[in-house]
């Protein structure tokens, strides 16, 4: 998704505390393991001490008597607080950050926040790929009226990308709801960061109704984003995935200053109940409604969070098939040996299976998806252990192993005189991109030098432990 506008991203004011956690050998870090039981008691002085609140979790889920399906294990935030009458926006004017995502048991926020009588639905505000979800990634959203409730909806994708004085005029409070996967690369955590923003400058109330981080909230992994690579695919100072919820990460800008004004801000995450780290989304018994059109299921939500590099390569990540972000291959490539190369590091948690796909156009998804056409010869990423399986350091093997097939097969590689467009195109054909999402331009430097996938997991220990310290402050599960 979420990755784009590299070209004209926004340099956003973050003061830096680099952070890290993850071994050598793509193990959990014992530290992070029991910060995920901390108690609401060990974490109240910190979230007390930044004029921020969070809803307890006493008010039991509605269950209906009309299905023999099991009602689900996790009630989200907006379900909690519709089921507690909406009490924290009472008589109050919202502005909602809303799209398909954001459901009350199947029914969308803005026609429950629409037909609620204690308060007035008066805004309603679209991230990247819009309200409904079936814009491509970076594509711009226009600002539009809803049909259903004739309320205005602003686009945060377009020409701007946070809500300006006058589309707050009308606003006492706003409510951010959009499902998000744990990425730092994922935009939907930039267009909140930037609307805490403009509600402190404002001085209205903003409030984030928790949603479940699909790869359980336990694994923080990857460089931690450095300051020249701040852009609106990456605003803050944390890993690649940073093993959090939005609330709690919402909790941590505020607490830790990373984006400026945000000192006036009243902010409060309505928790979920029933949530617990380490869940998969199976457990959770939700319905996974694809949070933008590449991620249509749960599992490539968690493999995107390492996959997501190779959008700067030449090669292919399955977009136009209905795996993407799952498979990864490369017309020139030996899919029985790349595969067999990645198993034998006997990486915990996943096995790598020989692929052929050929991207195509999806309705509704893409209409031309890159090397469209073009049969593909790789490995599909098939997880086996959830609890082991590590996306992001898992994707350094892959895009390593395919780094070296890549210089292999260019060396045999023979283009057509005068054929400017038969090129052999190199691996990482965009490093800008690259950078960005990595964090750092110190990926495509170790590709370069030929650095093993061991020694790039390595070199970003230091970061991950001390972000793995910083991040315990502010789990609320």
């Amino acid at each position: 998704m979420t990755h784009s506008f590299v070209d004209s991203c926004v340099a956003c004011p973050i003061d830096a505390p680099q952070r890290r956690r993850w071994g050598s050998a793509l193990v959990l870090l014992g530290a992070l393991l029991v910060g995920c039981t901390s108690s609401p008691e060990s974490m109240q002085p910190v979230i007390d001490s930044m004029t921020t609140t969070s809803s307890t979790t006493t008010i039991a889920a509605a269950v209906s008597t009309t299905t023999t399906e099991p009602p689900p294990a996790v009630t989200v935030g907006a379900e909690v607080l519709a089921d507690r009458g909406f009490d924290l926006l009472d008589g109050k004017r919202i502005g909602a950050i809303v799209n398909q995502t954001s459901l009350v048991r199947g029914e969308h926020l803005i026609d429950v926040l629409h037909a609620a009588p204690n308060l007035e639905l008066v805004a309603v505000f679209a991230p990247e790929h819009g309200v409904r979800g079936t814009a491509g990634a970076g594509d711009l959203i226009d600002d539009e009226v809803d049909s259903a409730t004739g309320v205005t909806i602003f686009s945060l994708y377009g020409e701007t990308l946070m809500p300006t004085p006058e589309m707050l005029a009308d606003v006492d409070v706003l409510v951010y709801d959009l499902q998000d996967v744990g990425g730092r690369f994922y935009t939907y955590v930039s267009t909140m960061g930037l609307a805490m923003q403009a509600a402190a400058v404002a001085g209205i109330e903003f409030v984030v109704l928790d949603r479940p981080d699909p790869s359980g909230g336990l694994n923080a992994a990857g460089y931690v984003l450095e300051n020249d690579q701040r852009s609106f695919i990456g605003q803050y100072p944390v890993p690649a995935a940073y093993g959090m919820t939005a609330g709690e990460l919402a909790l941590a800008i505020v607490g830790q200053g990373w984006l400026e004004g945000l000192e006036p801000l009243v902010l409060t995450v309505v928790e979920m109940q029933g949530w617990r780290r380490g869940m998969t989304w199976e457990d959770t018994g939700l319905t996974w409604v694809p949070p933008s059109p590449g991620l249509q299921t749960a599992a490539s939500a968690v493999t995107y969070l390492g996959t997501v590099l190779f959008e700067a390569t030449s090669i292919s990540y399955g977009g136009g098939t209905l795996e993407t972000f799952e498979v990864i291959g490369a017309e020139w490539a030996d899919e029985i040996a790349v595969a067999a190369h990645l198993n034998g590091h006997q990486l915990p948690g996943v096995v790598f299976v020989p692929v052929s796909f050929t991207p195509g156009p999806l309705p509704e998804r893409t209409d031309n998806p890159r090397l469209n056409g073009i049969e593909m010869s790789g490995v599909r990423i098939q997880v086996t252990d959830p609890g082991l399986f590590e996306p992001v350091g898992t994707a350094i093997y892959v895009l390593a192993e395919f780094a070296q097939a890549h210089s292999e097969a260019a060396a045999l590689f023979e283009s057509p005189a005068d054929d400017e467009e038969s090129k052999f195109e190199p691996f990482v054909n965009r490093e800008q991109m690259m950078g960005l999402l990595a964090g750092t331009d110190a990926l495509v430097a170790a590709l370069d030098a030929g650095a093993s996938a061991e020694e790039i997991v390595a070199s970003w220990a230091t970061g991950l432990e001390d972000f793995g310290q910083l991040r315990l402050l502010y789990l609320l599960y």
